[in-house]
This record gives structure tokens, C-alpha cells and sequence, in this order.
């Protein structure tokens, strides 16, 4: 037989992959450290969204007094404003609230909103700063970031 035609090989000459998957396993298992306690600091962050206080709204009080300002201080994002009466209902399934102002239905802003509830404001007259969304059916479709009671 020659050299070359050895049934078995002699793995003792060769170098050990043992240490490099080693590092590699340190390294990916503190990359996981450093996502987990990021994504935790960021959770623990002081949020921009100003939340009613919860007593009042388990009492069923309405947090809704003259100059009432509830939801996100991001004038970047909530950019657009409107003012009216808000009232419930949207029209053909985009927004479930509305606002109605002068001019007849054809300047209503329709709502929806994911940060403040819209409910504790029906019939009052209120600024809304919110961001336009494409509508299929209303004139003016609002997600609304910020509420502030004006009567």
C-alpha cells in the first residue's frame, strides 16, 4: 500500500476546531446579554405618552375638564391639528370617532387613535394633533396622538 491509500487517518497531527467554536459560542451568548438588557432599558424608558390618572377611570369620573391635555408630546410625529365636537361613529369603517365642525358633514375629521381613548372626550369640544392616514371614504382620517379639552 502506498501512503496516500491509508485506510485510517492520524487526527493527532491536525489542529483542534475546539477552541474557535468555543469563542464562538462566548461571543453569540454575549450578543444575546447585550440585546436582552438593551431591549430592557428601552421598556424601562420614560415614555412621551401621559396617561390619565387610573383612579379617576375606575371611579367612571371624566378626566375631561377644561384644558385637559392627554397623550404623546411628539409635535414631530402628530403634526396635523383639527377642532370640534368629538362624537362617536366613523363612516363606512374607517375611524370610530368623528369630529364635527362648521361646514356640514363634508368637514368632518373621522378618528382613530391607539394611544388616547377617544371615549372619555365624546361630546366635548376638543384639539385634536394626530397624524392624516389615506382614506378610502372620509374626507379626512386622522390617528390621533394627542387630545386637548377646549369646553
Amino acid at each position: 500500500m502506498a501512503e496516500n491509500d491509508q485506510v485510517f487517518h492520524d487526527f493527532s497531527q491536525e489542529k483542534s476546531q475546539g477552541s474557535s467554536s468555543a469563542k464562538a459560542f462566548i461571543i453569540f451568548v454575549i450578543v444575546i446579554a447585550i440585546g436582552v438588557g438593551v431591549g430592557y432599558a428601552l421598556a424601562k424608558g420614560k415614555s412621551k405618552i401621559i396617561q390619565p390618572s387610573s383612579t379617576a377611570q375606575e371611579e367612571g369620573m371624566s378626566t375631561a375638564a377644561k384644558g385637559t391635555v392627554i397623550g404623546s408630546s411628539d409635535t414631530s410625529t402628530f403634526k396635523d391639528t383639527a377642532e370640534g365636537i368629538l362624537q362617536k361613529g366613523g363612516i363606512n369603517g374607517e375611524g370610530q370617532y368623528h369630529l364635527v365642525r362648521p361646514g356640514g358633514d363634508s368637514q368632518s375629521v373621522y378618528l382613530t387613535s391607539s394611544i388616547v381613548d377617544l371615549s372619555q372626550y365624546t361630546g366635548k369640544k376638543v384639539k385634536v394633533n394626530g397624524q392624516t392616514q389615506k382614506a378610502k371614504t372620509a374626507g379626512w382620517l386622522m390617528d390621533v396622538g394627542r387630545v386637548e379639552v377646549l369646553e
